[in-house]
């Protein structure tokens, strides 16, 4: 029986990505590693350059960090610096066919931070000192201690029961555990096909991301430290929003079938171009891509001396993937220093985590099932945006609408506190009565337009 595969001084350490779930497993696996007296060799692989703007160096995201992963990493001593963060987000903006309404923080203060995930847009100009969030946070990883390769991973076998990797220029290395956190807008996913039969890769869902230059002061001027976020109905829109970063502003759309003609009728509709300076035209070149969204995790992520991380293991469905690959990678690297490489020990320590996030992800299916009917009824834009209205002109007092939308839009909280709150008898009580009252108020509006 082959001994149960473990770390020890000395061990070798490669992971394949070097975006946010890798650098955070490389820096908690040595921070714990360095804690319980081992000395680990961690290379990580990535080909990318961070500090380069436009395609080079962008892991293509919205960038929007929530104000839990904020607090979690300052926790840990991480402190984003000022470079980093592009605009501190203090309120929403939810825009409506019906109407449109500022959800203000519930703690009132800025907590939710705007990134570059590279170190801008392609062709950026007017940008002064900025830092892309994902090479911060291997700049964090390498001063831990971590080794940057700055090749691609082309293949990976078996050397004796341990990961031999491959790159480009023909190198090889053996290492004692891998871990894979490549995303699922690469092609690396590829090489585990026959490799670890248990595994089948997360799915995923095309998305479109664009980014405008406008410039701080119209921005300022016309979207302010605010993300705008759009429930219109159009047919094949799901989720739509535009988010303020220095001279830029992000727009971000979930849907089916993201094409030309639906990025064109969402910025025809009269709700975004009342955000955007009168006259306001896409311009002819702009940086823009369509990555891939995961929208249900991997299958049995993990084998001997082998685990995946992130978008390719486990992430959270829509938004706060960044929380994700937070959580997930720090319960991989407790699982690899305290308990052991075996696949049984990734399924007994790492998994549990990766199935809270499943477990969450398919309340939170049901969350954005009743958003999708929002969006396509009327009587119900109306009575969530006079409920919130309401909400947000009185001081003090419970806000229940203001507080659901808070959280399913930043990802603040998990989708089942959202779901448990939405059944609270006074929120429900509350929607139906301005539900109630808001058709009534419609109907008596189409009454007095049809006798005039």
């Amino acid at each position: 029986m082959p001994p149960h595969p473990e770390l020890g001084d000395g061990s070798r350490v490669a992971v394949m990505g070097g975006g946010p779930s890798g650098s955070f497993f490389s820096y908690f696996l040595l921070q714990i590693a360095r804690r319980a007296g081992l000395d680990l060799h961690v290379d990580i692989y990535e080909p990318r350059d961070f500090s380069a703007t436009g395609p080079r160096g962008c892991n293509m995201c919205g960038g929007i960090i929530s104000e839990s992963l904020v607090q979690n990493l300052a926790a840990e001593g991480i402190n984003l610096p000022a470079a980093v963060v592009q605009r501190g987000i203090d309120s929403y903006f939810l825009h409506m066919d019906v109407g449109s309404v500022r959800i203000e923080t519930p703690l009132q203060e800025m907590r939710i931070a705007a990134v570059h995930r590279g170190a801008g847009p392609r062709g950026m100009k007017g940008e002064v000192g900025c830092r892309g969030f994902d090479g911060y946070l291997l700049e964090l990883a390498l001063a831990k201690g971590a080794h940057l390769v700055r090749k691609k991973v082309e293949g990976v076998a078996w050397e004796e029961g341990r990961p031999r990797l491959k790159t480009q220029d023909g190198s090889e290395e053996t290492y004692d555990l891998l871990a894979v956190t490549a995303g699922v807008n690469t092609g690396s996913l590829k090489l585990f096909e026959g490799l670890v039969p248990a595994y089948r890769p997360p799915q995923s869902t095309k998305t479109y991301i664009c980014e405008f230059c406008l410039g701080r002061e119209t921005i300022q001027k016309y979207l302010g430290s605010s993300m705008h976020v759009f429930l219109l109905n159009i047919p094949r829109l799901e989720f739509a929003a535009l988010i303020p970063k220095g001279d830029y502003v992000t727009l971000c759309l979930l849907g089916r079938d993201i094409d030309k003609e639906l990025v064109q009728s969402f910025l025809d509709a009269p709700e975004v171009k009342q955000c955007l300076p009168p006259g306001w035209q896409v311009p002819a070149d702009f940086c823009h891509c369509s990555p891939r969204l995961t929208i249900q995790g991997a299958v049995n992520p993990f084998a001997d001396r082998l685990v995946f991380i992130g978008d390719c293991g486990v992430t959270r469905l829509y938004k706060d993937g960044i929380g994700a690959a937070y959580r997930t990678a720090k319960a991989a690297a407790k699982t690899a220093v305290f308990e052991g490489l075996a696949a049984q020990d990734f399924r007994r320590h790492y998994w549990p985590a990766c199935q809270r996030l499943c477990t969450d992800n398919r309340i939170g299916k049901v969350v954005f099932a009743v958003t999708h009917q929002i969006q396509n009824w009327r009587f119900l834009r109306r009575g969530v945006w006079r409920m919130v209205t309401r909400e947000q002109q009185r001081e003090g007092g419970h806000r229940y609408m203001s507080m659901v939308l808070w959280d399913t839009f930043t990802g603040s909280a998990p989708y089942r506190s959202v779901f448990l709150r939405s059944l609270h008898p006074s929120f429900l009580g509350r929607l139906f009565w301005e539900t109630v009252v808001g058709s009534r108020s419609l109907d008596m509006s189409s009454q007095q337009t049809g006798r005039s």
